[in-house]
């Protein structure tokens, strides 16, 4: 049997492997249209390659897909993240989990997730070739030829193929595999920071706020966790959550939008009221800029003090109520103009591509093209940071490598 995996990043040489593991005497090749291969893998995580997650409840783990989690929730019972964590130590990879789920490499490097890839392959006989971009899939009889890009190769004919060709950031990029009647989600960016180039916030660049609520104003949109301030606006795994979970929504406002942020992640505006009604019975006498609420940072907590129109050398006695008031309001509900995005790093992730309805997801077969498969990213699955998007790869893949 003659299997051809087209697009060689992380999914496409997971099914390859799969595939070579389901069917020992397959032979086995990955077309990749550019002159490297695993690039994605090579940058994620700063370069470390966050694999998965640590999470190993299916319930839990889902909840961390803003798209595709019921089609995960049943491939998870096939290949899960403990999976994933045994896959990859079994072939002398050690991992760590970090306190935030994070699992990564012991060496902290995703060459080493590279090398144990390129050493799989190469025991297993996989022919991974580069510089061979496919334009056309074309059913003949029971066989599936290839056309590749002119003076690429000639056309080859495969009894199984399995794309993994990684989202694609324009619907024409998916043409070659609408053609051939499978429906498509309009591609569109997820996981992207936030500009504000209008907010003085951003002269606060660096400051991390470890707890904090954020909120797209006019929509049900909300998320928790730590924010990043940025020289062009903000990141950190809350705004990013943001950004998944509304990728379609933004990019229909054109990423003009407002953003509360709740800087101590306390909805009940009377607790905070109590919190504060504490210190001023309790610290009278000190000023405002030598006491501040909720341990934040001190230049935080001095520009929402001056935003608000408060003298840092104010004594806490002296707040009265409706100084009190201010406080509660740009404590849990400050609001800033976004206007624009900017993509996370290298790892670009989209939202979109094959629509799940064209897919059987029991065995990521097509539905309206016999012994095509699909793997990874170019699927309408996506997550938020944190390994999960490598983690729908790995799973998906190795369902699809069970050419079932």
């Amino acid at each position: 049997m003659k299997v051809a995996i087209i697009g060689g990043g992380a999914a496409g040489f997971f099914a390859a492997i799969a595939a070579r593991h389901h069917h020992q005497h397959a032979q086995v090749t990955i077309f990749e249209k550019s002159k490297k291969f695993l690039s994605k893998v090579k940058v994620s995580g700063g370069g470390r390659c966050n694999v998965t997650n640590g999470c190993t409840s299916i319930k839990q783990l889902v909840t961390a897909y803003p798209r595709g989690g019921k089609v995960l929730k049943q491939a998870f019972q096939v290949f899960s993240t403990q999976d994933t964590m045994d896959w990859f130590e079994s072939r002398g990879v050690a991992l760590v989990t970090q306190e935030d789920n994070c699992v990564f490499p012991v060496s902290q490097s995703s060459q080493t997730i590279i090398d144990c890839f390129l050493q799989e392959t190469r025991k297993l006989g996989i022919d991974i070739l580069l510089q061979k971009a496919i334009t056309r899939i074309e059913p003949i009889d029971e066989k599936l030829r290839l056309h590749f890009k002119k003076d690429d190769a000639p056309a080859l004919d495969f009894d199984k193929v399995i794309v993994a060709t990684g989202g694609s950031p324009k619907r024409t990029g998916l043409a070659w595999l609408e053609d051939l009647q499978h429906e498509i989600e309009d591609p569109v960016p997820s996981l992207f920071t936030f500009n504000m180039p209008e907010e003085s916030i951003r002269s606060l660049m660096g400051i991390v706020i470890e707890k904090t609520l954020v909120s797209i104003q006019g929509t049900k949109l909300k998320a928790d966790g730590p924010l990043l301030i940025t020289h062009w606006g903000m990141s950190g795994p809350a705004i990013l959550k943001l950004s998944a979970f509304g990728a379609r929504l933004l990019s229909e406002r054109g990423y003009e939008f407002k953003v509360q942020v709740n800087w101590v992640n306390v909805q009940n505006d009377q607790m905070v009221r109590e919190s504060l009604e504490i210190i001023v019975g309790n610290h009278t006498n000190k000023i405002l800029a030598n006491f501040r609420p909720y341990g934040l940072r001190e230049r935080l907590w001095l520009y929402l003090l001056e935003k608000c129109q408060l003298s840092p050398q104010k004594r806490w006695g002296e707040l009265g109520k409706k100084g009190i008031n201010k406080l509660i309001n740009i404590l849990t509900n400050d609001i800033y103009s976004v206007k624009g995005k900017t993509t996370f790093k290298e790892e670009f992730v989209t939202c979109g591509g094959i629509s799940l309805k064209s897919i059987d997801t029991k065995t990521m077969q097509s539905k309206v093209c016999k012994n095509l498969y699909f793997a990874g990213e170019l699927m309408d699955i996506d997550g938020i940071t944190g390994g999960y998007n490598f983690q729908a790869a790995w799973t998906t893949a190795f369902i699809a490598g069970k050419l079932g």
